[in-house]
């Protein structure tokens, strides 16, 4: 790899407990998020994205107001979205917004945009679920014409036209970061390539490597519409301990809670052990262990799918404060140094080499 390979936190402000197993309020979690990025940005994480979810089990229904907190109390680490989901907002707005958060935090704003998970956003704002694609993709177009920061005359079927509207504020760089998150979708992959958008994609089951096609045709995309090669991003979960047990035990309860109840909701059946200790194992999804363990992971994922960013999503149901703080601090001390070590050796090393060593 060339490049340095970027680090990076995601969170959706999970709504989690205190000492005994008690829910925390909304206000609290959010203010806990907060300090969360103020830790990330004080041990080097390069960025951290906060999602939008309209739910109980999560905090967080407008990112930019705490992500502009969190550029009050930082210096150095980016700010963004993860996702913004875009289907049910305007993207006037939503470029307002943002272009705003990158006046306040001096240029380290960014965007990703999705269709989201879940669902509970189209009833909330107005919009029918069988616009599902029309949405998101008349929406992704108009977005795409104001990050030129030029006066755009647009119309569609989905929001009132604009014609030669100049958008404010403009970014003092005159381009806002913005990438397009896909969940494993070929056509949404085509998209982020159609629009010139770096490709966030979304890896919460299976090998990683499995997503090594898509890779694929976003670099095939790019090249049949004659743009050069963009970044590419992964989002996954994990969690980090001082060793592969002790990170398991902390994390198995509360993935289990969190994957039962949103596997109730969509028909899945209820996770055991087997499966967790399967995802959490070289082979799966989640990037759980010790910063040995964790960094070969990811640079394994790394090599593997050409990227230019990883994020991990530290955050899982009711998985506490403190054992959140504890796993960002190991993420910056010990995961991402690790993770550069690994690249700049040239070596694809195997991260069942640093699960053995573990005790």
């Amino acid at each position: 790899m060339h490049h340095v390979l970027e680090l990076g936190i995601d969170t959706f402000g999970d709504v989690t407990v205190d000492g005994e197993g008690r829910p925390l309020s909304e206000p609290e979690v959010i203010r806990h998020v907060v300090d969360e990025a103020v830790l990330a940005d004080s041990v080097g994480v390069d960025s951290i994205g906060v999602g939008e979810h309209h739910r109980a089990d999560f905090a967080v229904s407008t990112p930019e107001m705490v992500l502009a907190t969190i550029a009050g109390r930082t210096e150095r680490i980016r700010l963004g979205s993860a996702v913004t989901v875009l289907s049910s907002d305007d993207p006037v707005r939503v470029f307002q917004r943002f272009a705003t958060l990158d006046a306040l935090s001096a240029g380290r704003a960014e965007v990703i945009l999705g269709r989201g998970s879940f669902t509970e956003s189209f009833p909330l704002f107005g919009y029918e679920l069988t616009q599902y694609e029309e949405l998101f993709e008349e929406k992704v177009d108009l977005f795409v014409r104001l990050l030129a920061e030029q006066p755009v005359t647009w119309s569609g079927h989905t929001r009132a036209a604009l014609s030669d509207q100049q958008v404010f504020p403009r970014t003092e760089s005159g381009s806002l970061s913005t990438w397009i998150g896909v969940g494993g979708s070929p056509e949404s992959v085509i998209r982020a390539a159609r629009y010139g958008l770096p490709l966030m994609i979304a890896i919460i089951g299976g090998e990683s490597a499995r997503f090594a096609p898509l890779v694929d045709l976003y670099h095939r995309a790019l090249d049949k519409f004659e743009l050069p090669r963009l970044p590419i991003g992964v989002h996954s979960p994990g969690h980090i301990a001082e060793t592969d047990e002790l990170a398991r035990e902390q994390l198995w309860p509360h993935m289990k809670r969190m994957r039962d109840r949103i596997g109730a909701e969509r028909g899945w059946g209820p996770m055991d052990r087997a499966e967790f200790d399967q995802q959490a194992g070289p082979d799966g999804s989640l990037y759980v262990g010790s910063p040995e363990t964790v960094a070969a992971k990811i640079a394994a994922t790394a090599r593997t799918l050409q990227l230019h960013r990883f994020d991990m999503k530290y955050s899982a149901g009711q998985l506490p404060h403190d054992l959140l703080l504890q796993s960002i601090e190991l993420y910056g001390t010990g995961v991402i140094p690790r993770v550069r070590e690994l690249l700049a050796d040239g070596v694809g090393h195997d991260p069942r080499h640093a699960a053995a060593a573990q005790p």
